[in-house]
């Protein structure tokens, strides 16, 4: 978990190069766009959601992940 909450972030790239890849080999898209647009939404729907939530000792980001059944707490120093 530790070295998830420090590269989380990176999840969001690496899923639309993943899914551009993945969309070449299966749809054969010649539109770039197309291709572009439909691995972004798929990135943006299965990447970890981020809030900022303040509490009485100070703030704390919640990450929570469609593959993930509890949320994941990182405090804000």
């Amino acid at each position: 978990m530790k070295l998830f909450k420090k590269v989380y972030w990176l999840i969001y790239p690496v899923l639309i190069v993943v899914f551009m890849m993945i969309l070449d080999q299966v749809l054969q898209l010649k539109e770039i766009g197309i291709q572009t647009a439909i691995a972004v939404f798929l990135a943006f729907v299965l990447s970890p959601r981020v809030k900022t939530i303040r509490k009485q000792y100070g703030e704390e980001v919640q990450i929570k992940w469609l593959f993930f059944k509890r949320i994941i707490n990182k405090k804000i120093e």
